[in-house]
């Protein structure tokens, strides 16, 4: 990463990188990607280490490529019609690394804790179970008799208005948890045209939030806990087998 952002930056002058996401491959650019869900991530000039966009991929060697769009120059490691190869790269991305910094220790993905619900409730609604465990384990760690300090409760930490909405009579029992979370998902998901960070900030800081600021609201704490669902729904995809890999 740090030879692609240094490239970047030396000539283009760019101090933003794009992660692009698209059908399970990865990229990385100086401006959003069309066709590519795309989260943007500044980087300080001045860091001593360069944050691992990338996610855990072992050893990636790919091409930088060039191109004009919106009569602007910029770069992407993936090969979108109008490129030109701009250069080689090799990058080294260290084992167990989240796509994300600064996150602290947010466990391993756990598959076995709730199976049958996180199924049930991922059949009912159309919601990848990858999101529906990545969001359980953002809110709760999986404990069903978790309470937060706002009133949250469950293993999906359902807000006493979502319990209402939805008709869940025992927060805690983990069956109606996971199903009410996963039903405010998918309605969160069809809001959001399946983004997840503005999902993510939603089910956090609530739709009017989002609106309010048009995007993720510039809350360090729901800032974080974006990133960090967006960490541990790399680190399921890669735990259910379904690994994001570099695009050409």
């Amino acid at each position: 990463m740090t030879l692609l952002a240094g490239a970047i930056c030396a000539d283009a002058q760019a101090r933003t990188v794009y992660r692009c996401v698209r059908n399970g491959t990865v990229s990385l650019a100086t401006a959003p990607e069309p066709g590519s869900k795309c989260v943007a991530k500044a980087i300080d000039d001045n860091a001593v280490v360069t944050p691992n966009l990338w996610g855990e991929m072992g050893v990636i060697s790919g091409t930088l490529y060039e191109r004009q769009q919106d009569g602007k120059t910029v770069y992407s490691t993936r090969r979108l019609p109008g490129s030109r190869a701009y250069l080689k790269f090799t990058v080294k991305t260290p084992p167990g690394s989240s796509a994300h910094e600064g996150l602290g220790r947010i466990g391993k993905p756990q598959l076995k804790v709730f199976a049958a619900q996180f199924k049930a409730a991922a059949k009912a609604t159309g919601v990848d179970a990858a999101w529906l465990r990545a969001f359980a384990h953002a809110e709760s760690d999986f404990d069903a008799g978790a309470v937060s300090s706002k009133g949250a409760l469950g293993v999906m930490q359902l807000m006493p208005e979502i319990v209402e909405e939805y008709g869940v009579k025992d927060p805690f029992s983990s069956a109606e948890s996971i199903n009410a979370g996963a039903r405010h998902l998918s309605q969160l998901k069809r809001r959001y045209k399946n983004d997840l960070a503005l999902v993510a900030a939603a089910y956090n800081a609530g739709i009017g939030a989002v609106t309010r600021y048009g995007g993720v609201p510039p809350y360090a704490e729901t800032q974080a806990y974006v990133a960090k669902v967006q960490a541990l729904h790399d680190r399921y995809l890669v735990a259910m087998g379904r690994k994001e890999t570099p695009a050409k």
